[in-house]
């Protein structure tokens, strides 16, 4: 028995960008992670539907600029499986639809409900509620943008806790950012964008490191974490973001 020879079909942007997801869940399977980590979810496995939904509907060819977070938070990506995918948001404004399974062991404290999440991630809400009011439409948005997050897993401690990935211990996070590096640089290539802006320091710190490192050339850029535990954020994240897409260039893109 010899397989067939693959056709070579033009692949799309979106295609080639599931193709790098699938190979990094590949490699990440491989991981081990020791206290203070009890749990690791992974969305782009149990969530994969609605995650593939978002990646087919909205990732083109022609887009500038990755807008790209650290790893999902509880009640946004984790539910969804989109990045900053706070429920209303992806159900409302982005009409992403698709089964959401659960995760081989999960916590009591932070159950998957999926679509049906009642609780509201506070990032998220602010994320796409910002690039709601400011383009009206998502085709406005994602004409020009896509939106991605550096690591897909989420880190839960014994007693429930969200554990980001400066959190873990050194050789661990190293070794888990070192794949997810290599990733980022796979899916800015299969993008073609020119800009990555991090969504935080550590994002952008780390997409910046990546990239030059990988010898990809593109501009890589920041904007402050919409984040609650960040006190800026909460005193008026929009016009924050607002003023540095504009001094980027990308407001312009963006406005109706």
């Amino acid at each position: 028995f010899e397989p067939l020879p693959t056709p070579q079909v033009q692949q799309t942007a979106a295609s080639r960008f599931l193709q790098v997801e699938l190979e990094l869940n590949a490699h990440l399977r491989r991981l081990a992670f020791s206290q203070p980590v009890r749990h690791v979810y992974n969305p782009l496995e149990y969530a994969w539907e609605p995650h593939r939904c978002y990646v087919e509907k909205f990732c083109r060819a022609g887009q500038s600029v990755l807008f790209l977070g650290m790893n999902p938070g509880p009640f946004g990506m984790a539910q969804t499986g989109v990045p900053f995918g706070e429920v209303r948001s992806v159900v409302d404004w982005l009409k992403i639809t698709g089964e959401v399974g659960h995760p081989h062991d999960e916590h009591p404290k932070r159950r998957i409900t999926g679509l049906a999440c009642t609780q509201k991630e506070v990032s998220g809400s602010r994320f796409w509620g910002f690039f709601r009011k400011l383009c009206g439409e998502p085709d406005h948005f994602f004409k020009h943008c896509f939106v991605h997050n550096l690591c897909p897993l989420i880190f839960i401690s014994a007693s429930g806790k969200n554990l980001t990935p400066p959190e873990l211990p050194a050789d661990e996070r190293e070794a888990l950012l070192a794949l997810c590096d290599i990733a980022l640089c796979q899916a800015v290539e299969a993008l073609g964008v020119t800009m990555v802006i991090g969504v935080g320091r550590v994002a952008e710190q780390r997409a910046r490191r990546a990239l030059s490192a990988a010898g990809v050339k593109v501009q890589v850029e920041g904007i402050m974490h919409p984040s609650p535990r960040n006190p800026l954020a909460n005193k008026g994240w929009e016009e924050v973001a607002k003023a540095k897409l504009s001094e980027l260039g990308v407001l312009s893109l963006l406005s109706n």
